[in-house]
């Protein structure tokens, strides 16, 4: 076999850990559905998974040799997602939920966004960089290991993101638009978009 089947046992609860940590993408995933009810969560969710299977396929074919070659290159991955995730925050703030003039992301666009936003996030980036490598047999194939845990990753936050947003989009009839609990939903919603790109700048 390609991994030990003890190993991807190992994996398992450690990647999991990933998956249930709030930050970026979770968020994301929420607001998806608050705004545009299950679909759009799902999809959101689809393309956070996505994002994650590209960063290991990146780190298994030399990413972290090029962030140690040239550690400039995480600076602009940072400081793309703390532009992206002000920007989300902004528009989060700026559109009613389930406003006739806030048209909810199409599926399509929710992936892609949902892509971008986990593409750009460093939580992902160190975590695949710091303990995946841990987990990989150097004398067997690299890349087709580092693809396993990829796909084990995307398929559990596929599972956990895409339930949140399913939450999310159950609980989106209930806010009436302009309401207390609307705007405060809102406003949380926003500050904690805003309060990660802080925490991601700093």
């Amino acid at each position: 076999m390609i991994i030990d089947p003890i190993v991807l046992l190992t994996f398992i609860p450690v990647g999991l850990a990933l998956n249930i940590t709030p930050g970026a993408d979770m968020l994301f995933c929420l607001s998806q559905g608050l705004r545009g009810g299950a679909r759009p969560g799902w999809a959101a969710s689809a393309g956070v998974s996505a994002g994650a299977f590209v960063h290991t396929f990146l780190a298994g074919i030399g990413l972290g040799a090029l962030v140690d070659a040239h550690p400039g290159a995480f600076d602009v991955i940072r400081w793309t997602g703390v532009s992206y995730l002000l920007y989300i925050a902004w528009k989060t703030l700026r559109t009613p939920i389930g406003s006739a003039d806030a048209k909810p992301l199409t599926p399509r666009r929710a992936a892609w966004q949902g892509f971008v936003v986990n593409l750009t996030n460093p939580k992902v980036i160190l975590f695949i960089l710091a303990f995946v490598p841990q987990f990989v047999d150097p004398s067997r194939a690299v890349l087709p290991q580092f693809l396993i845990f990829g796909v084990m990753l995307a398929a559990g936050g596929l599972i956990v993101n895409g339930l949140v947003g399913q939450f999310a989009g159950n609980l989106r009839h209930r806010l009436t638009n302009g309401s207390m609990t609307e705007r405060l939903t809102r406003w949380i919603t926003a500050t904690l978009f805003g309060g990660l790109a802080v925490r991601l700048a700093l």
